[in-house]
């Protein structure tokens, strides 16, 4: 489906962000991409969507090497990859329904997307997925009304509506309250599922990672460090990619309340407490 070979991307500075990456996600698989600031997980999303170019190494998608593509044949594969912003990417201006509409801008002609003049067919797209990200009553309210998650939402939608075969998320939740976080990853992996599209998810909360994915990447220093299972994220695991810290440190904290607490603190397993950071 979605496969990358030996990877490299390296700035005009010097700076390589991305050394030499190998990575496969199946059709219909959720991954989470883990790890420290800086340690290149938006860029590798963005060099799959081509928003970076790589240096070098190869990224194939549906059996076409994206690296290769260039101007008309780029916009056309675009077309597969849909891209969920930390930031929302919405236009402030326009209506809930106008910013989803625009994820069909590379299916229409010029006139018509500058006109906004869509066929019905995707305006009842645009209404049946409003509806399935819970906004079929705010259709006609500008972006710049909204709250995070309800931005993220019209997000979600708009990159559906591309009906791409893999969506690239992007810190989906790092403006959002832990209610609302929840929340977004729960329809992203559910809407994942119900039309078996692959994802990848640059996150930084390790506890919704391994809540929501099953397959959890990590990377550190622009290096794959650990692929796995979410239940084998253990300390020593979260030390490999992130460096060392005491990760016990939940556990020992609530030792000291008592022996309730005591006898509570047993049955956390190293599991629970990487939920905790």
């Amino acid at each position: 489906m979605l496969e990358i070979k030996q990877l490299v991307k390296q700035y005009k500075t010097g700076d390589l962000a991305i050394n030499g990456v190998d990575l496969k996600v199946e059709k219909g698989q959720v991954m989470a991409l883990i790890g420290p600031s800086g340690a290149g997980k938006s860029t590798l999303i963005r060099c799959v969507n081509r928003l970076e170019t790589p240096t070098s190494g190869e990224i194939w998608l549906n059996g076409e090497n994206i690296v290769k593509l260039r101007s008309g044949k780029l916009r056309k594969a675009r077309r597969n990859m849909g891209m969920i912003f930390q930031e929302y990417a919405l236009v402030e201006r326009l209506t809930v329904m106008e910013n989803v509409l625009s994820g069909r801008l590379g299916y229409v002609g010029f006139w018509r997307s500058y006109l906004r003049k869509f066929p019905q067919t995707d305006v009842q797209a645009a209404f049946r997925l409003l509806e399935k990200v819970g906004l079929e009553k705010m259709v006609n309210k500008r972006a710049d009304e909204l709250s995070g998650g309800q931005r993220q939402r019209v997000g979600i939608a708009r990159a559906l509506i591309q009906n791409p075969d893999i969506l690239l998320v992007d810190e989906p939740t790092a403006s959002l309250d832990p209610k609302t976080s929840r929340q977004i990853m729960r329809l992203i992996t559910e809407l994942c599922e119900e039309k078996q599209l692959a994802a990848i998810i640059n996150i930084h909360d390790v506890a919704l990672a391994q809540m929501f994915a099953e397959r959890i990447v990590g990377l550190r220093e622009g290096r794959i460090v650990y692929d796995g299972s979410p239940d084998d994220l253990k300390p020593a695991v979260l030390t490999e990619i992130y460096g060392e810290e005491d990760w016990t440190a939940v556990r020992k904290r609530k030792a000291k309340k008592g022996t309730d607490s005591e006898v509570e603190d047993e049955s956390v397993t190293e599991d629970h407490m990487a939920e905790m950071m």
